[in-house]
């Protein structure tokens, strides 16, 4: 990697859900550093602070201590220049596949040319696949088809900084695959940086140039691994097994399942 300054920095940070009664800290002085071009999953157990970390940094929710910065910049809204897939498409379902993904072009500040604001949803639509499904309705879609649209919503902008939050977990091995590998051309087409959320280890090593292992609530960046394996990957290649035995054996050793671990359910927005 370069010695340019990070496209995204976290510093220090810190999350704490309150009520009159308790203070749940989600995440506590996570800080780590994502470079223009990059992959980075963060992988953890379930209940982890993961999904509360990424919200935290996409500005959807505020920090109780540290700061995120964005091209050195402090981050702590919504950003035009950051997008977000969560793992529910969230798609209006009074709106076309065409005018879903238009949407993310439409919201920004700027409005673009018709002809210009065209091109590019049909071009992202082309680029998913589903340019025949263009003026279908989310309900006539697949769930990996509905996916595949909350993707290109996002793409559509030219993101500088994308955020997944564990967006293929909730469809099959098959479909996911084929996701995975679509992501993966359609970031390394635009350069686009990826900050993944995922609690699958495999997806972690199949997408991640580095991969961040998050411990149980509170949720601490516990230790990292750099993916030296080429594309495309295959889970079979013996380095990608070697590193999956290593990360198993990590959290053999350091994982500590609290019982209140049982309880971020119902703090994580």
């Amino acid at each position: 990697m370069s010695n340019a300054q990070p496209l995204l920095r976290v510093a220090d940070l810190t999350k704490v859900y309150r009520t009159r009664d308790a203070a749940l800290v989600a995440f506590e002085h996570i800080s780590f550093e994502v470079r223009q071009g990059e992959i980075v999953c963060l992988l953890g157990p379930s209940g982890c602070g993961k999904s509360s970390l990424l919200l935290t940094i996409a500005g959807l929710q505020p920090a109780d201590a540290g700061e995120v910065l964005l091209n050195g910049n402090p981050l702590r809204e919504p950003h035009p220049d950051v997008a977000v897939v969560f793992q529910d498409p969230c798609l209006l379902p009074w709106r076309k596949v065409w005018s879903n993904v238009a949407l993310g072009l439409q919201m920004q500040r700027e409005k673009l040319p018709a002809a210009v604001l065209r091109r590019r949803v049909e071009s992202v639509l082309c680029a998913v696949g589903l340019e025949a499904f263009a003026r279908h309705y989310p309900h006539q879609l697949s769930g990996g088809m509905a996916q595949r649209v909350a993707l290109a919503r996002a793409l559509v902008r030219n993101p500088s900084l994308l955020l997944l939050d564990e967006p293929f977990a909730a469809l099959d091995a098959h479909t996911r695959h084929h996701l995975q590998g679509t992501l993966l051309q359609l970031v390394h087409r635009q350069n686009t940086t990826c900050l993944l959320v995922t609690h699958d280890i495999d997806e972690a090593l199949f997408l991640a140039d580095r991969v961040l292992l998050m411990s149980a609530r509170p949720g601490r960046i516990e230790q990292q691994w750099h993916i030296n394996v080429p594309h495309p990957r295959q889970y079979r290649d013996p380095q990608m097994i070697h590193l999956h035995t290593t990360i198993v054996e990590h959290l053999a050793r350091h994982s500590t399942l609290r019982e209140e671990a049982k309880e971020v359910a119902d703090w994580v927005i």
